[in-house]
């Protein structure tokens, strides 16, 4: 017999979806929440008093005397009272709705950060940037406005039918025959709704990670000339895009439509009803005129629901997106008791048989039954072809990544021991491509060391080469750097990362081809600035230049994951293998 229950994976993201997620976060602001239902229910009243306003006026407001006066004052008051109540619920909610979505955001960027580096491989930063903020304007729509013209409409809807009761029982009783067939479609819409409204949002997020990776190699693209190429990728996501969203407007339009239609429909029979009513004189023209109020009040709040529901679907499927984010967890996490670094720490590295594949590549090994140890204060250069594992193995101490099998330990210490957070301030990392942020100079070295002082910071960047350079700026240490730190060359960017790392001042330090890329000129200036940065500290060397490896202790020779040799540059050049044929290729001109 088949199973047609839902899989439970579904079943879960429709729990994660659903707009309760949200209750948290508001529940924050219980004052904002409570004056905002306050100044509702006082606008509802006030609403819902309007009928018997006009019911006064037209049954005493034409009879002379002051009868007049006293019936238009009244409706003038609850004129001024549902406008002052209207106003303040408009200011509490939208107030409300701007600090919701501004916890959410920043709940949802702080989850994403702390999220494990396999997390981000496996997700476009684009992508993640638009939900953070598109998904996340839905949901400030659905607090400032939606919400509230739901509540607000639940209520007047309640309080219509009441009082069509209270004006005339016979008439309310034929008038709740169009609440059924206005809800029907409602319902049967709803579901088929929410997927569209799901497609569609991802499809934004799709032209947004798009857009998002073309600007930020934008010099690619112009040095290719591929402006009209990435225009038509752009617009074609465009289009997908529009599509899907031409498909939930064109089934929100026919829900809303039908339910209206169908609404006031009923409320005309009624009133045709009531018409006749009036003429045997079985019912006054004022009751009818309330009467015909409550009922507009009713089918105007019906139809206002049925348009709500269906922005509430459209919210929930971002609000699911949002919600699957925040329930990702990350893979790399501190113990329960996480154990003190030793202090002092010394450094000392060892890798017993570690095994590790990346999740993107189960079948291939990046490091395979690897072992290496590194003495504190000794630098090791790490060389091999491309795809050798040398990456990996400073991914693995910084603990972006656990080994699948093996232990990796720090002072005889497994990492899986520590605080990630804790681990990674004794360590410092200066990459090939340096990530420098669009602020100062100076706020780019104190990056290393938070509270260090700006005596600190100038002294990081004489020691680093960078001092000259830095000083010609127009407006000096204080000069933007700009965006990936674009107003700088890439030796320059390379030695504000030194600097950095000599602020940082960790006893461990990890460089990744730091001078791959650079001119003769730059290298020297570079290389003299990872000499003081290397003093003391145990190194371990990602390495392509002949004059980082003659400096190393030891040079270990990876290929496959593996250790093929380790020795001395003239020890490894003796043997002739693999590293005096990479040596030939890439070290020696």
């Amino acid at each position: 017999m088949n199973d047609t229950s839902p899989p439970a994976a579904p079943r879960r993201l429709q729990k994660l979806g659903s707009l309760k997620t949200l209750w948290p976060f508001v529940r924050r602001h219980g004052g904002l929440f409570s004056a905002w239902l306050i100044a509702l229910a006082v606008s509802s009243t006030a609403t819902l008093s309007l009928p018997m306003a006009v019911k006064q006026m037209i049954d005493h407001g034409f009879s002379g005397g002051g009868e007049i006066n006293r019936a238009f004052s009244l409706l003038f008051v609850v004129a001024v009272v549902l406008a002052l109540a209207t106003a303040a619920r408009f200011f509490f909610v939208s107030l409300l709705g701007e600090k919701v979505v501004a916890d959410l955001r920043g709940q949802l960027y702080a989850h994403l950060i702390g999220l494990d580096a396999g997390f981000h491989d496996r997700n476009r930063s684009g992508e993640l940037v638009s939900r953070l903020t598109a998904d996340s304007e839905l949901l400030r729509s659905v607090i400032g406005s939606t919400m509230s013209v739901a509540l607000r409409s639940i209520v007047t809807v309640v309080g219509s039918m009441v009082m069509l009761f209270v004006t005339s029982p016979r008439l309310a009783v034929y008038s709740l025959i169009g609440i059924p067939l206005a809800v029907l479609p409602i319902v049967l819409g709803a579901r088929r709704l929410q997927k569209i409204s799901r497609a569609s949002q991802d499809r934004v997020a799709d032209a947004n990670a798009l857009a998002a990776e073309t600007l930020g190699a934008v010099h690619t693209v112009q040095a290719h000339a591929r402006e009209p190429y990435e225009r038509g990728r752009f617009e074609a996501a465009l289009k997908v895009s529009v599509a899907t969203a031409r498909h939930r407007i064109r089934t929100q339009s026919f829900v809303t439509a039908i339910a209206i239609v169908l609404v006031f429909g009923a409320i005309v029979a009624v009133l045709w009803s009531g018409a006749h009513d009036v003429v045997n004189g079985s019912m006054s023209a004022g009751t009818l005129g309330q009467f015909v109020l409550y009922a507009l009040i009713g089918g105007g709040s019906v139809g206002a629901l049925a348009e709500v529901w269906n922005e509430l679907q459209r919210a929930s499927g971002g609000m699911g997106r949002i919600a699957e984010l925040l329930d990702e967890s990350p893979r790399i996490t501190a113990p329960a008791q996480p154990r003190p670094l030793p202090m002092p720490l010394r450094g000392g590295i060892r890798f017993e048989h570690v095994s590790f594949h990346y999740p993107q590549r189960p079948d291939q090994p990046a490091l395979d039954d690897f072992s290496l140890s590194v003495a504190p204060g000794e630098t090791v250069a790490l060389v091999g072809p491309s795809g050798a594992g040398k990456s990996t193995v400073l991914s693995l101490l910084l603990r972006f990544h656990d080994p699948d099998a093996g232990s990796l330990q720090l002072d005889g210490i497994d990492l899986r021991q520590f605080d990630p957070a804790q681990l990674r301030q004794s360590i410092a990392l200066v990459p090939q491509q340096p990530a420098l942020f669009a602020s100062s100079a100076a706020d780019n070295i104190r990056y290393g060391r938070l509270e260090a002082s700006d005596e600190e910071v100038r002294a990081a960047a004489r020691a680093a080469e960078a001092d000259d350079f830095l000083q010609q700026l127009p407006d000096g240490y204080d000069s933007d750097l700009g965006e990936r730190g674009a107003r700088l060359s890439g030796g320059q960017q390379q030695r504000i990362a030194i600097a950095r790392a000599l602020l940082k001042d960790a006893p461990v330090l990890l460089l990744d081809e730091a001078t791959s890329a650079l001119d003769a000129q730059s290298e020297r200036a570079v290389q003299q600035a990872l000499e003081r940065l290397m003093q003391g500290r145990t190194t371990l060397v990602i390495a392509h230049r002949l004059a980082t490896v003659l400096k190393a202790d030891r040079i270990v020779v990876m290929d496959q994951g593996r250790i093929v040799a380790q020795g001395t540059h003239a020890e490894l050049l003796a043997q002739d293998g693999l590293y005096a044929e990479l040596a030939r290729l890439q070290f020696i001109e």
